[in-house]
């Protein structure tokens, strides 16, 4: 019998890891993971194990500001955790076998004075600066206007991208459509493998709070129904491109937000698909539920009652605003906090 992990794999769908922690990309390797993410948020908690005390020393010592550490940093753990999977990517020849690269959130933090234009024009350069020479990296861009902006030229440059903070049909049709007209630049438009992050229990968990008139049968089902829908969408627009590689949907915020969910709750919604990013502990209470076996539910929609009160009742312009504020302040913090990390551990080193 197959492990709860392999089967979900066996619906489809691929495994992703939401983490570059080197110890967890290997324990999750032989759980059946294909590929990892990473943000942040990540990168902040693991230097704040002190576990890589030595190497900020070291950059320290070669006269880099904390800035440049924390991307030395960023990229080192990338890069690492892409060794892992480069056999994968060379395997599907080039359909899976990704880690993710996120560019610097502070470009979307409240203070910052560039403009939309200015900021399309900084994704674009550090694009190009961080996936050159690499064939498994996913640059990740958010779908914010400056993002989506940049979205087309760096597909026409070659680069592989991860559209991430999706939360509507809005976001990700702008995504798509930009990222085919870069497509449409390349010198071989079939060299196309592109991915859309969509944010699954961060709509649950705000719907709880902002919706709370949603009737039992529909809160909590927000997320799902949105995603696949978007789903829908994305297997709808790619189908007549005749591209060898898949343009999927990452099913994102895969973790459970409200304390009465499931921990397979969303796992075993969105099987059957495309690629699921799980946190470390997820996939550590999935593969504990003996005898679980997934099978595919992509497809499957919830009942024409409930999607039309949630139609009625969600106000999805709103609740993409509201989120896209949220999800940019989470990895801007840490953004922030990863540089006073780094100035503090400086300190201490002196």
């Amino acid at each position: 019998m197959p492990t709860p992990l392999e089967s979900l794999v066996n619906t489809g769908t691929k495994l992703w890891l939401d983490s570059v922690d080197p110890e967890l990309v290997l324990e999750n390797i032989k759980l059946g993971a294909t590929g990892a993410t990473s943000n942040p948020a990540i990168v902040s908690d693991l230097i704040k194990t002190g576990r890589f005390d030595e190497d900020i020393s070291k950059l320290v010592a070669d006269g880099l500001d904390d800035e440049a550490i924390a991307w030395e940093l960023t990229d080192s753990l990338v890069r690492n955790a892409q060794a892992e999977f480069v056999e994968i990517n060379k395997q599907t020849g080039g359909n899976d076998g990704y880690v993710s690269f996120e560019l610097d959130p502070l470009l979307e933090d409240a203070d910052c004075p560039l403009s939309t234009e200015q900021r399309s024009a900084e994704y674009i350069a550090s694009g190009k600066k961080w996936a050159a020479g690499h064939s498994n990296r996913m640059i990740k861009v958010p779908a914010t206007p400056g993002g989506l902006g940049a979205l087309e030229e760096l597909t026409a440059a070659g680069v592989t991208l991860n559209v991430t903070l999706i939360f509507s049909d809005r976001q990700y049709e702008i995504a798509r459509d930009n990222i085919w007209k870069g497509a449409q630049r390349r010198e071989d438009p079939k060299t196309l493998k592109s991915v859309y992050s969509i944010f699954i229990s961060r709509i649950d968990a705000y719907t709880a709070k902002t919706v709370q008139e949603l009737s039992d049968a529909a809160q909590g089902e927000v997320g799902i129904l949105n995603a696949k829908r978007i789903w829908q969408a994305n297997q709808e627009f790619w189908r007549d491109k005749g591209l060898p590689l898949q343009q999927e949907m990452i099913f994102a915020s895969m973790g459970t937000k409200l304390p009465d969910d499931p921990k397979d709750k969303y796992v075993a919604a969105l099987a059957g698909s495309d690629i699921q990013t799980n946190p470390p502990g997820t996939n550590t209470a999935v593969q504990a539920m003996e005898g679980k076996i997934f099978t595919s539910q992509i497809g499957e929609m919830p009942s024409e009652e409930v999607q039309n009160e949630i139609d009625t009742k969600v106000n999805f312009e709103q609740m993409e605003t509201d989120l896209m504020a949220e999800g940019l302040k989470k990895f801007s913090d840490p953004q922030k906090a990863l540089l006073q990390l780094i100035t503090e551990k400086r300190a201490s080193a002196d």
